[in-house]
């Protein structure tokens, strides 16, 4: 026996046996609505939201907002309401992940507008958690120098305690949580917007 088994042996020998994990902390924030509370939380850390009463509003406001962007070339995740995008949109170029060939960080860097859907969006801090996977590249949702998310008024929760309660089982291995466009600030405390990322970000907040 090496030394090594020897200390490896006496490790084992000292087991200890596994306690229950403690509960999961509850919050016990409360919002009288989460959808204002919300709207209000996201523009403080520069966002924007525009609220629509429908998903058909949503797709209204989308119209809006690629054509006062000027988008042509625009990244879509797969965590979208389903929809044939590029029939929508035909005078624009699509990528949408997981689907369509060529190269998607090329196609990313060179896009107008990143467009994803979100796993949850938290009324507390206005942040949406974004997940990443086959079809849901973070590239699409950091490399465009405008993100768009559309988000449905069902998937809002208070704050990041309550969603991961709820997703104790079940939460995705790789998430983001965004919270505004991209900020970075320097020695003298002046903030910069847009340097390592989208410079705006723009939540669509829909009734169903």
């Amino acid at each position: 026996m090496t030394a090594r088994d020897d200390i490896l042996n006496k490790l084992r020998s000292r087991g200890r046996v596994p306690e229950t994990p403690p509960p999961v902390w509850q919050s016990r924030r409360r919002f009288e609505s989460l959808a204002a509370r919300f709207a209000e939380s996201l523009p403080k850390v520069k966002g924007e939201v525009i609220r629509v009463e429908s998903p058909d509003g949503a797709l209204e406001t989308l119209d809006t907002l690629f054509n006062d962007l000027g988008a042509q070339r625009i990244v879509a995740n797969g965590d979208l309401p389903t929809l044939d995008w590029a029939a929508r949109w035909p005078d624009r170029e699509w990528h949408l992940v997981g689907q369509s060939d060529g190269d998607l960080r090329a196609f990313c860097a060179a896009a107008d507008v990143g467009l994803s859907g979100a796993e949850a969006a938290l009324a507390e801090t206005g942040s949406i958690v974004v997940a990443a996977g086959p079809t849901k590249s973070r590239l699409a949702t950091l490399l465009p120098p405008v993100h768009i998310a559309l988000v449905p008024e069902s998937i809002l929760m208070p704050d990041i305690f309550t969603w991961t309660a709820a997703r104790r089982n079940e939460t995705p291995a790789n998430i983001a949580i965004i919270s505004g466009p991209s900020k970075t600030g320097d020695i003298e405390q002046v903030l910069a917007v847009g340097v390592h990322g989208p410079r705006r970000f723009i939540v669509i907040l829909y009734g169903e």
